[in-house]
This record gives C-alpha cells, sequence and structure tokens, in this order.
C-alpha cells in the first residue's frame, strides 16, 4: 500500500487518539476528530484500533459524528483490524449508506471467509439505496460465489461502474468470458469514473488479452500504470503471459502520447490557444489529453510561450497540469525547457511522482545528451516507472549503459527491460 499521503498531519499517536475521544461540543475550533481518524493509518497498535472502535460505536446522530465514524470505518480497514471485524459488521446494518459502503470495502480489506459475515454483506445487494459496486466488489475479492445469481441481476444496471463489475465478476465466478467485452467497452465511457472502474474490473477478473485496450484508455497514467503492473505481476508469476507482450503497451502508456489514445471527448470547433492551455488543468484526464492534441496539432509554434507562462501563473502548484506540461515540451522539442525537466525528473514531492516520468520521456524526446547523468541517477531510485522511463530515455540518447546498470535490478520488470536495452544486444 501507498502511504506516501497519509501522515501529513502534524500529530502524535496520543493527541490524536485524544481528539478522536473529545465530545464534538468540546472541540476547539481548529480541532477536527476526523484528521484524528485518518491520522491513526500511521500507527498500528492496539490503543490506535480500540480508540478508531470507540469512535465507531459513539452514535450521536450529527452529521459530524457520522463522517467520523465513516473514516473510522474506513482507517480501520486499512489497518486490516481483525479484532475491528465485529464491531464493522454492525455497521452493515447502518442507515446512513456511506458508513454502510465503508463497512463493506473495509470487510474486504481485512479479509474474512466466514460465511455469516459474508452472507450478510450478499444480503445487501437486495436492500434499495446501497452503493451496490462496492458490495459486488467485496464479494468478487473473497470469493463468494453464493451471491452469483445476486450480482448477475446488477449486469444490466444503469449505473455503468456497478455494471461493470458485476459482469466482471459473473465471469470469473463462472469462468465464461464470453461477456467480458461489455467491460471493456466501458474503457470508451464519456464519464471518467466508469473507465476507471472498468480498469480496476478488468485487474480484478486478470483478464490479460484487454491490456492493449486499457493502455489506450484516457484516464489518468496512474490508474493504466498501476493496472499493467498488477498484471503483469500477477499473469507472469503465473506463466500467463510473457513480459514480452506486456512491453508495448507498458512503453505507450509511459511516452502517453494523446494520439496513442482512444479519446472519447471533442471539439465542436477549433479551440483558442488559450482555451487549449486551460484544458490542461481538467481533472477529467480524458479531456487534457484531447487539449494536449490539439496543441501539438494546432499550435505548435505559439504553445511552448503559452506552456511556460501557465507553468510560471499555475502549473508549477497544480500537479495534474504540471504532467502534462513536462510531456509537452518533449513532444514540442523545446529544448529551452531543459533545465525544468531536469527540476522535474529530480522532484520529491510525492504529488508530483508522474511529472518525473514525464520529464524522462520529454528529456529522452529533446535529444540533449546533457541530459544522461541525471537519468542515470533515476536507476537509483525505488520507483519503479521511473527506472523504465529512464531506461527508454537514455535509450533514445543512444546511451546503452543503463541496461548494463539496471541488470541486477531487484524488480523483475526493470531487469526485464534492461534485458532488452542495446547493451545486451550486441
Amino acid at each position: 500500500m501507498d502511504k506516501r499521503f497519509f501522515n501529513l498531519f502534524n500529530l502524535t499517536e496520543e493527541e490524536s487518539i485524544a481528539l478522536l475521544d473529545t465530545p464534538q461540543d468540546q472541540l476547539g475550533e481548529d480541532d477536527s476528530r476526523y484528521v484524528a481518524a485518518s491520522h491513526l493509518i500511521n500507527f498500528p497498535t492496539q490503543r490506535s484500533i480500540d480508540a478508531l472502535i470507540r469512535a465507531i460505536q459513539n452514535i450521536d446522530p450529527s452529521l459530524n459524528n457520522r463522517i467520523v465514524r465513516r473514516k473510522s470505518v474506513e482507517s480501520l480497514g486499512r489497518l486490516q483490524a481483525k479484532q475491528a471485524l465485529p464491531v464493522i459488521c454492525t455497521c452493515l446494518a447502518d442507515e446512513d449508506c456511506y458508513t454502510v459502503e465503508n463497512a463493506v470495502w473495509a470487510i474486504g480489506e481485512i479479509g474474512t471467509q466466514d460465511s455469516n459475515i459474508l452472507e450478510q454483506v450478499a444480503q445487501l445487494l437486495e436492500k434499495p439505496g446501497q452503493i451496490y459496486r462496492v458490495i459486488i466488489h467485496t464479494l468478487a475479492k473473497l470469493e463468494y460465489k453464493p451471491a452469483l445469481e445476486r450480482i448477475g441481476k446488477y449486469t444490466e444496471a444503469e449505473d455503468g461502474p456497478t455494471a461493470s463489475a458485476a459482469i466482471a465478476t459473473v465471469c470469473r465466478f463462472t469462468e465464461d468470458y464470453t461477456e467480458i467485452d461489455r467491460v471493456i467497452g466501458f474503457l470508451q465511457h464519456t464519464d471518467r469514473n466508469a473507465r476507471r472502474a472498468a480498469i480496476q474490473d478488468l485487474i480484478d477478473a486478470c483478464y490479460y488479452p484487454a491490456i492493449p485496450q486499457i493502455a489506450r484508455c484516457p484516464v489518468s497514467v496512474v490508474f493504466r500504470l498501476r493496472a499493467i503492473r498488477l498484471m503483469a505481476d500477477a499473469g507472469v508469476a503465473k506463466g500467463a503471459i510473457a513480459f514480452e507482450q506486456i512491453q508495448p503497451s507498458l512503453e505507450q502508456i509511459l511516452r502517453d502520447r494523446p494520439n496513442d489514445l482512444d479519446l472519447v471527448h471533442e471539439y465542436d470547433r477549433p479551440p483558442a490557444l488559450d482555451f487549449a492551455v486551460r484544458e490542461l488543468y481538467q481533472t477529467d484526464f480524458g479531456r487534457c489529453y484531447l487539449a494536449t492534441q490539439t496543441l501539438l496539432d494546432m499550435y505548435a509554434e505559439q504553445a511552448p510561450a503559452a506552456l511556460l507562462q501557465t507553468y510560471e501563473e499555475e502549473a508549477q502548484n497544480d500537479y495534474g497540469a504540471h504532467y502534462h506540461v513536462m510531456k509537452l515540451f518533449g513532444w514540442l522539442k523545446y529544448s529551452p525547457a531543459y533545465d525544468l525537466l531536469i527540476e522535474s525528473l529530480h522532484n520529491r514531492l510525492p504529488q508530483f511522482q508522474k511529472s518525473r516520468t514525464a520529464a524522462a520521456i520529454a528529456l529522452g524526446e529533446l535529444g540533449d545528451a546533457r541530459a544522461i547523468p541525471d537519468l542515470k541517477a533515476c536507476l537509483e531510485t525505488k520507483i519503479w516507472d521511473l527506472k523504465y522511463a529512464a531506461l527508454m530515455a537514455l535509450e533514445k540518447l543512444g546511451d546503452p549503459s543503463g541496461g548494463e546498470i539496471a541488470a541486477n535490478d531487484p524488480d523483475w520488470i526493470i531487469r526485464a527491460r534492461a534485458a532488452y536495452t542495446p547493451a545486451h544486444h550486441k
């Protein structure tokens, strides 16, 4: 589990527990029990678990307390606290559907083969007003096949993510994949949440033939890289797929050219330069990729100056736009951005991690050999996609030594890529 973002609050375990135990009406204006419940994920101790259990047992009906209870259930799930299962199960009957959702999710994270608990979860499929996708997902994860018929009813759900989860689970449970193309179809849904959900469902179904379509799905590179990594790890270990079959899609994702994606949005008329630049700030990456393609196709001459301006004004603090700006400097072969790209390559702030990979690819596109030592330094990090992108960039710059450095990397996927660099093909 990636925990880089968890420890953002400057609280000790004792302070967090004390805050969580404080009655709502005795809190100072800067105090937050929700923050305390979130922060206890950093302390996997019995004391923290007991405090979170107490928070769940506080049934004050106020909205603030309901939100704290939801978060406490989630934190216990993240801590995989088996001893909290009984109290989490009481939340399955809660009137608040979001508390129920978090309880179901937490049960899936903690894991159980207790058929009584699993049947309680399955019965929620027949209760109106629930968030059914999470219920289906948990039943699939815990392999509760007695729920198959009830899950099957949701394959025609109006809500795309719910239908996608149901179809993928029925395919898995029956080992009949004739309907899986419907899940693949959701990769082209206009709603980004439906696209992301379909990717998760294809991962869960271990449906390796969908890897090329996942690579072309217009969502953030983070979701596609996570999918291909999970599928590669599982599939190669089982002998179901070889690295050579994964490699083209993986490198297509890391290059992340918009013309390698199946875009789901389009413009009614050619947009102005300013509009296209503003679109790089959209939360739906499908729109960002359309804007990127437009800037490359229509504004290749004017785009660099506009990108530098937006970088100075906003993009240096907006990690989504920052990523797209870094990529564009590479595609536009804009050599004055060299120093910015080097700076981005070494930016250790966790929210800018995907920009480091983007900068590596962009430096390869610029073709400036000065970047070689900086790219080699990236082979010493623990970030697998950055190491992989650095190998690709070094190869593009004509330096074969990256393969020699990475040949003994602890990560199998980096070793496999190192074996494909020119140094190993003499």
